[in-house]
């Protein structure tokens, strides 16, 4: 190795000197090379192709609910900032002993502490299996699209060859984010399950896709900054930013602007398990189960359809359930913004697209339907929905950085209806709050929350959906 080295430093320093006499070189002559070291790579996860999908038919299960042990409170008391925090004067100037040159004091883990890679607490634990499960089904659901539909169905919406390889590679990162969360979890990390998912053409598939990953994107967004194990949150963030470009990446396969919104939210993992668990349908028996709280679906009947020239003029266009999941059934084909020959209207699979006719507007009616809780959903039929709130009387919108509450109007709680207005609010100037793939829950009351702990208002949510805002 030394002898090696020695010579392609005395070449490299040869060649630079011919450089140097020649002033132009138009071809490369020389290629230098570098022996391999031949470290040996990690094994990843084990993992198999799904053969079945379809909701659950099996019998009932033994166990139902979320995990538990002895619940302290209803809900966690409000209490006021860590002093430190409000103290520290944020002068620019330096207010403590530096560690090392060139290195200010302060900071969580910069002790010279030998990090380890493993959760360190129920939340750490409960929170990575939860973002395992999001793992295992994007695997799946981006290998289930290819190999169900055909290459003229993807041709039909500008998915093309090297688009579908786009996706084969995003199931491939699925497998590395498995390996990680599941080696930090330990031997009883979630295995893959079986799924069902509310789609039956190229179209449904792309906007599930990009609603299923936006949720688990904003839902690890919600919990990293909690975690008791830094060593772990450093390993999800370095996942999760790959999540965050998958959800843009079929934002653009289905015609959508990529990113309009200035800041992704954070949910909390009760919202993440409410939104994914209806599409798993079974699971080992012996699986991990979640602590996390299943709410009863809210169903937006006027959801926007990005299918559609005009997607803000619909009714009931969706596949149902927690996603809201666009549908094409029964939509004429000079409708369909993708046959759009004008350019300001049509909505081919493209980096950008810039619609004429917005999705949603600030003033818009939003009708709203919503379960009753008690029904069964998740692996095996295992997990029941459940809230504290008999009376919602508030939409709460959580998109970017804000929680924005406006009220229910025309309620019917015996048919659980009611609708509200589109608010009229923005995260900066000339940055519209309700943007994007977004979120939508109904509250008995307008509980004031931030994005670091937006998780206080559970005990208040009625309902949960992903709302189409742009």
């Amino acid at each position: 190795m030394a002898a090696s080295a020695a010579f392609g430093a005395a070449a490299l320093l040869a060649l630079v000197a011919n450089v140097r006499a020649v002033p132009v070189v138009s071809e490369p002559t020389t290629t230098f090379t570098s022996e391999t070291t031949n470290l040996p790579s990690p094994y990843a996860i084990e993992h198999y192709n799904v053969t079945s999908h379809g909701p659950y038919d099996g019998p009932p299960a033994t166990t139902t609910g979320a995990l538990s042990t002895k619940v302290l409170a209803p809900s966690i008391a409000p209490a006021p900032p860590p002093p430190q925090i409000v103290e520290y004067p944020a002068d620019g100037e330096l207010h403590g002993d530096q560690p090392m040159p060139f290195t200010p004091s302060g900071g969580i883990g910069t002790n010279g502490s030998e990090p380890i890679y493993k959760v360190a607490s129920d939340f750490d634990y409960q929170s990575l299996a939860l973002a395992l499960y999001h793992e295992w089904i994007e695997l799946d659901l981006f290998h289930w699209g290819l190999a169900t539909f055909s290459e003229e169905e993807f041709d039909a919406y500008g998915i093309n060859a090297e688009d579908r390889f786009l996706i084969q590679h995003m199931a491939d990162q699925e497998i590395g984010h498995a390996s990680v969360l599941a080696n930090m979890l330990g031997p009883n990390a979630p295995k893959q399950c079986t799924y069902n998912y509310p789609v039956s053409n190229v179209r449904e598939w792309v906007d599930f896709n990009q609603k299923l990953t936006r949720w688990a994107e904003a839902g690890v967004y919600g919990f990293l900054p909690h975690l008791n194990s830094g060593p772990a949150a450093q390993m999800l963030l370095q996942s999760i930013t790959i999540e965050a470009r998958q959800q843009m990446s079929f934002r653009q396969m289905g015609g959508q602007f990529p990113m309009p919104e200035w800041h992704t939210p954070g949910i909390p993992q009760s919202w993440a398990w409410t939104l994914l668990a209806p599409y798993v349908s079974s699971c080992p028996y012996n699986q991990t189960r979640l602590v996390w709280q299943n709410f009863p679906a809210l169903h937006i009947l006027n959801q926007p359809n990005p299918a559609r020239i005009n997607g803000s003029n619909v009714w009931n266009e969706t596949t149902g359930g927690y996603a809201n999941t666009l549908s094409t059934k029964d939509i004429p084909e000079d409708e369909l913004c993708v046959n759009a020959t004008d350019k300001t209207l049509d909505c081919p699979a493209a980096i950008a697209n810039n619609k004429s006719i917005p999705l949603s507007y600030p003033g818009r009616q939003v009708f709203l339907k919503w379960d009753a809780p008690g029904q069964l959903v998740g692996p095996n039929n295992s997990y029941v929905t459940t809230t504290n709130c008999a009376e919602p009387k508030f939409a709460l919108w959580l998109s970017q950085l804000n929680v924005t509450y406006t009220p229910l109007l025309n309620i019917s709680y015996e048919e659980r209806t009611a609708y509200t207005i589109q608010p009229n609010v923005s995260t900066w100037k000339n940055d519209p709050a309700v943007n994007g793939t977004m979120f939508m829950a109904l509250t008995d009351v307008d509980l004031f929350v931030t994005p670091y702990n937006v998780s206080m208002v559970n005990p208040h949510v009625a309902a949960l959906a992903v709302y189409q805002a742009g």
